[in-house]
């Protein structure tokens, strides 16, 4: 399936058909994350593992590094 981009405001936007949606069990409603390979958009729903993941991967480094993190603050 080919596309072209639609304007939408000063942006440009891809509407993705009603099939496509219900395959993927996608709705308005659905936080999807965008990323790149480098050549290829790519886009998906969200995963709450991995944002759980990152935030407890966050916490881990600011308690290791408080004290290096707060001296680069200044």
């Amino acid at each position: 399936m080919r596309k072209h981009l639609t304007a939408i405001g000063n942006s440009l936007g891809i509407v993705i058909e009603k099939p496509i949606l219900e395959l993927l069990n996608i709705d308005r409603e659905t936080e999807l994350e965008l990323h790149t390979d480098g050549t290829r958009l790519i886009i998906e729903p969200a995963r709450e593992g991995r944002r759980k993941r990152v935030a407890a991967a966050t916490a881990r480094v600011m308690k290791a590094h408080d004290a290096t993190l707060r001296r680069l603050a200044k």
